[in-house]
C-alpha cells in the first residue's frame, strides 16, 4: 500500500457500519449536532467532501470504535432538511483513501489521510473476460435473491464504466456482508478485485441456490 510516498491533507470523517465503494451512492439522515456541524463545514468548504470508513468492531458512539485503516471520499450532491435538527444528505463515493492517523476530533472525527489510487496489479490478467464473468456472476445472483421473493432493483447499465470503475460497481450491487466489501475495497486494483469478487459471489450463489432447494417452513 505504501509502495511511494503520497501527499497527505485532513478530512472531516464519518465511521459507518460499513464501507463505501467509488461510485456508489450514499444516502444518509444526520442528526448528531457534531455531523450536523460537518455538514454545514463541507457545504461551505471549497470542495464538499468528507471521508467514510467502516467500523469494524465497537461502536462509533462513545468512542472505543475500531476503524478501517482504508476508506472513500464521500462527495456530498444535495442536502434537505427533514426537520430542525435532521438532514437528509447525499453523497457519492469518489475517491480510496488510507488513513494514516486520527487527530483529535474537532467535535466530529478528523483524519490525516491520502488518495489510494487503484493500479494496473495484473497486466498478464485478461480483464475483459473476468469483467464479463463479474457481471455474469452479479446477474445470476441477482436473479436468484429475486426467486426468493426478495425485491430486487434492475441492474443499471454497466458497460460504459472501465475496468476499475465496473470492479466497485458490481460489489456495490451484490449481496455481500460488510466485512467482503471491505475486503474488495482494500483490493490493489481491478484484477485482484475482481478474482476475490469471483470468490466471494459464487459463496453467495452456493448458498442461495440451497435455500431454493431447500425451502423453510414460511416459504
Amino acid at each position: 500500500m505504501n509502495e511511494s510516498p503520497r501527499s497527505t491533507y485532513t478530512l472531516p470523517m464519518f465511521p459507518l457500519g460499513g464501507p463505501l465503494m467509488p461510485g456508489a451512492l450514499l444516502p444518509l439522515q444526520v442528526f448528531e449536532p457534531r455531523y450536523l456541524e460537518m455538514i454545514d463545514r463541507c457545504l461551505v468548504s471549497r470542495v464538499p467532501e468528507f471521508g467514510v470508513v467502516m467500523i469494524e468492531r465497537g461502536s462509533e458512539v462513545g468512542g472505543g470504535d475500531v476503524r478501517s485503516t482504508v476508506g472513500t471520499t464521500a462527495r456530498i450532491v444535495d442536502v434537505k432538511t427533514i426537520v430542525e435538527g435532521r438532514l437528509a444528505v447525499l453523497a457519492v463515493g469518489e475517491r480510496r483513501i488510507e488513513v494514516v492517523r486520527w487527530l483529535e476530533d474537532d467535535p466530529h472525527p478528523v483524519a490525516e489521510v491520502r488518495d489510494w489510487p487503484d493500479r494496473d496489479d495484473d497486466s498478464d490478467v485478461d480483464h475483459l473476460a473476468m469483467r464479463v464473468g463479474a457481471l455474469d456472476a452479479l446477474d445470476r445472483v441477482l436473479a436468484l435473491t429475486a426467486e426468493l421473493g426478495v425485491q430486487v432493483p434492475e441492474r443499471p447499465d454497466l458497460d460504459e464504466l472501465n475496468e476499475v470503475e465496473i470492479s466497485y460497481a458490481v460489489v456495490t450491487l451484490a449481496p455481500l456482508g460488510a466485512s467482503d466489501r471491505q475486503r474488495l475495497l482494500r483490493a490493489e486494483g481491478p484484477g485482484r478485485r475482481f478474482r476475490l469478487f469471483a470468490e466471494a459471489i459464487s459463496e453467495v450463489e452456493d448458498s442461495l441456490r440451497f435455500r431454493l432447494l431447500n425451502p423453510g417452513p414460511d416459504r
